[in-house]
């Protein structure tokens, strides 16, 4: 019978498969000081990713780099503070970034990213136009045409549906700022819903989430999606209906020694 490992090896074994905190021992009844300052500064860089400035200027540059036509517009949250309280304002577009987009509707194409700050702006700067760089060839590959790439300050997921729906999009994808958590305050999620419109609910969408350097891959992320884009389209649903089988898909796309 193999011989169980002591349990500090256990504990040393599991740390290196996950970034949670296990084992962190004790001093007296509390945690040791090292462990008590390693959770306080990670939880002030989950904070200052929440309260982090969106860059749109750099974001609409780094889109319109790659050849996209890319618009700005506004939820009805007109500062951080409105953002945070009331979550409602950030499902809303403002009654100037509406009007915007109704003059542009006739040129919507199959689908309409849009890239909003969510509850971490600071994923969103990093991660959002290298995630755009490796999704458009894909989409592209696949035969759907992509038009309007839209930055969207004070963002809720929902809010893309409203923006979808004016344009005439068949489907919206929105990537934004996840809920910063302990471990990774930068983590960007991608949430997709077919025929958008105003008042639906999550059953409705698809998501891909942990998008960051400890997480997903831009690759592997704009693989995901432009799967599901091409599937949800082709079945003409998203959501509980449409089961992410992507993973098949690539390891059947895989050549084969």
């Amino acid at each position: 019978m193999k011989t169980p490992a002591p349990p500090s090896r256990s504990l040393e074994a599991l740390r290196e498969l996950t970034p949670a905190r296990v084992g962190l021992g004790r001093s007296g009844a509390s945690l040791p000081t090292e462990a008590l300052l390693a959770f306080t500064l990670d939880h002030a860089r989950a904070r200052d990713a929440v309260h982090t400035a969106f860059d749109a200027p750099h974001l609409v540059a780094g889109l319109a780099g790659l050849g996209l036509q890319v618009g700005e517009v506004s939820s009805q949250a007109r500062n951080r503070r409105d953002y945070l309280r009331r979550p409602d304002l950030g499902r809303m577009l403002d009654a100037d970034s509406r009007r915007a987009l109704e003059q542009q509707s006739s040129n919507a194409g199959e689908i309409v990213i849009v890239i909003g700050d969510g509850l971490s702006p600071a994923a969103v700067n990093v991660h959002a136009v290298e995630l755009v760089r490796h999704l458009a060839p894909r989409l592209t590959e696949a035969g759907i045409s992509l038009s309007h790439v839209v930055v969207a300050s004070g963002a809720r997921v929902a809010l893309g549906d409203e923006i979808g729906a004016v344009l005439g999009a068949r489907m919206v994808v929105m990537l934004i700022g996840e809920r910063p958590g302990l471990s990774a305050p930068d983590s960007l999620g991608a949430y997709l819903t077919f025929a958008p419109r105003t008042g639906l609910t999550d059953e409705k969408r698809n998501c891909v989430s942990n998008i960051h350097g400890g997480g997903l891959s831009y690759d592997e992320a704009a693989f995901k999606i432009a799967w599901l884009v091409r599937e949800g389209i082709a079945r003409q649903v998203t959501g509980v209906a449409l089961k992410d089988e992507s993973g098949t898909a690539l390891i059947a796309a895989r050549p084969v020694d």
